[in-house]
Parts: structure tokens; sequence; C-alpha cells
């Protein structure tokens, strides 16, 4: 008898600590909504890579996820490319897609959240514009490309709609470059209105028209009435110096010194430099500290406010050439516009041109510390 009731109160005690467990849970669960805050782009792997077969398979793998977790950062946006996803007949490219499900289920086991962002297509570049300015896109004046890409997004929507509101999100396009702000507003309402027909309730993350910058904000058209859209700006200001000596940028020949804050670049050093360096530079001259990076993205700031959406700067960053004590102060001023302002964000990027961790991937911890705050 009393062998029984000792059996009946472990019972007991075990129930109730299950009913605990499964309450503090359920305390701690996500809600449905997708919500983040600090994180990484998964950039050159499925976008912006030449990268194929075994050497593609291996740059990425659940070990980065993890190692992204465990530095403290809560979700990844993941770059991925039309010419890697899909053939010029558009039929989907099966490796390439295991690739983007085997990154979001390593995203979700390490409780990270993604964005899946369709960041390049055939139609259009964001660097299309070439140093004459012309533009090469052509996605804004044909309608086969536009209807090539609503079909890209349907295609995607039934690959990823399995995963949880919670955990994916969708960028329909990166960094748009349209020669008429009316242009990029007809095509991101038309391919957000087709998702919404198959997923309702799926966040979708947009953007204003020429490469999101923070003041094209005031020309963007937002869906009414849609709640599931967070808005997303871009900023890599003052390029003189987030940008020093990067090989892709007409400043490349310039090796005098830079400077933050202050004065970027002393126009004494700009002597005897080629005119397209010096015309670069000169088009971000002046004088930058927290505030005058904070005023330039009060447009944005703002439109966010007016529609009651998040904010979100989904690419921001420093080249490694720049001086790593003034590149920690400007990330540290980043980080502090971003948290007054209540913005969320993801540094570009994880490994790649402006890495976060070093060829062993090690974390480099004067960056990391001051993004996550690990003092």
């Amino acid at each position: 008898m009393k062998r029984a009731l000792i059996c009946l109160l472990h019972f007991v005690l075990i129930i109730s600590m299950i009913g605990c467990s499964n309450a503090k849970k359920k305390d701690i669960e996500p809600s449905g909504k997708f919500i983040l805050n600090k994180g990484l782009n998964a950039s050159h792997w499925l976008s912006q890579s030449e990268k194929r077969g075994e050497e593609r398979d291996a740059y990425m793998t659940d070990k980065d996820f993890a190692l992204i977790s465990e530095m403290g950062f809560d979700h990844v946006r993941l770059p991925i490319d039309e010419m890697q996803m899909w053939t010029v007949d558009g039929e989907k490219i099966d490796a390439a897609f295991k690739l983007m499900h085997r990154a979001i289920n390593s995203c979700i086991k390490h409780d990270l959240r993604v964005i899946v962002d369709l960041h390049v297509l055939r139609s259009h570049h964001f660097n299309a514009p070439n140093e004459e300015g012309r533009n090469a896109n052509t996605l804004f004046n044909s309608k086969e490309a536009q209807e090539d890409f609503i079909q890209y997004w349907k295609d995607l929507s039934a690959e990823l709609k399995k995963y949880p509101n919670r955990m994916v999100a969708y960028e329909p396009m990166n960094e748009a470059v349209a020669e008429d702000h009316e242009d990029w507003n007809k095509l991101i309402n038309w391919v957000i209105a087709e998702i919404r027909k198959l997923e309702p309730e799926r966040t979708v993350i947009m953007g204003s028209n020429m490469w999101q910058q923070p003041g094209t904000f005031p020309y963007l058209k937002i869906p009414e009435n849609d709640t599931n859209i967070i808005l997303s700006f871009h900023t890599y200001t003052p390029m003189p110096f987030t940008h020093y000596k990067a090989a892709w940028n007409p400043m490349r020949t310039y090796n005098g010194p830079v400077y933050y804050p202050g004065i970027i670049v002393d126009t004494n050093d700009l002597k005897g430099l080629d005119i397209a360096a010096t015309n670069e530079i000169l088009k971000s001259y002046g004088n930058y500290s927290r505030e005058s990076l904070e005023k330039e993205i009060i447009p944005a700031i703002e439109v966010a406010k007016k529609n009651g959406l998040q904010l979100y700067c989904g690419e921001f960053g420093c080249y490694p050439t720049t001086p790593i004590e003034m590149r920690v102060q400007w990330y540290a001023d980043m980080i502090a516009i971003f948290e007054k302002n209540d913005i969320a964000w993801a540094h570009w990027n994880y490994k790649n041109d402006f890495p976060v961790v070093d060829s062993n991937l090690n974390p480099i911890s004067e960056l990391v510390d001051v993004l996550v705050k690990k003092y």
C-alpha cells in the first residue's frame, strides 16, 4: 500500500513537471508574426557566385548557420539569383532549390529566421547602371520579363509555403533601379498582390526605388491595409569610407587616408587622382557623424512610422580595408541609430567581402562585439 502510494505521488509529480514544462514552453513560444532584430546576409553562395557542384555545396553548411546563431544573431537574409535557381527557359534547377531548403532547415534548427531575397534577375541587376549612367536593365520595359518575375515567386511560394510564417519571410527583389519610381511601384505591388493570393499572412519585405536608399522612401507606394509588410532600406554612407579600396568601385584607385568621424577624405589627398575616382569621392564629400548618418535615414523612419510598419536595414557594412578602430566607431554609431529608432538590421555580410569571421570561421571579435554588444 505504501509503495503504491509512493508510486502514485511520483506519477503525479512527473505529470505536474511536464505540465509546468509545457506551460513554460508555451509562454516563450514565438508569436505567429515574423520578428527580427539583428542578422547577417549569407551572400555569395546562391547569389553573385560562380560556385557550383561540390564547391557550392561546401560553402555554406549547417556549421555556418550554427555559428551565426552562436554569435548572437537571430536571422539570416538569404540572397538567391535567378541564374542559379532557374534555367533560361524558367525550369527550376533542383540542386539549387535543395540547397535553399537545406539552408532554411538549418536556420530553423538553430532558431534563426530567414528572409529569402531574390537578389539578381537576368533582366535586372542593381549594378546595371554603368559609370556613364546608362541603365542596362530590361525588367521595367518588358512585360515578358515581369511575368517571368511573377512566375518565379509563384514557384518560390509553392516551395516555401510549408515553412511557418514566423520563421520565413520573402523579399521579392533587391535594390530596384528603375528610371521612374512608378515603374517600381507598379511591379512591387503586383508581385505582392500575387503572393497574397497564395499566402495572405506571409511577411513580405519591400524597399524603395534606386537601391533602397532612405531618400527615395517618400516615393514608395505601400499596399494598403497590409500589416504583414516590413519596409527595408540599405545604407553604406559615406561610400568613400565604407567602400575604401573596394575593387568594383570607381574610388578603388584612391590610396590616401580616410577618416571617421569627420571629413572622410581631405581634398588635399586627391591631388593626382584620376577623374572618375575624384568625382565619386566628391559626391559624398562632407562632415560625417552619428547625427549626420541618422539624418540621412529619417525619410525611411518617417514613412515607416506613418504606415505603422517595422523598419529594417537589410544591408549595411564597411569594407575591411578601412582602419579597424574607425570601422568599429562607424558600426557603433549605426547600431546606436538602429536601436534609437527601433530598426532591425542585417549586416552585409557573413564571410565574403564584408566578413564578420576570418578565413577559419573565427569571429572577428572587434566587429561581432559591437554588432551584438557582447561587452
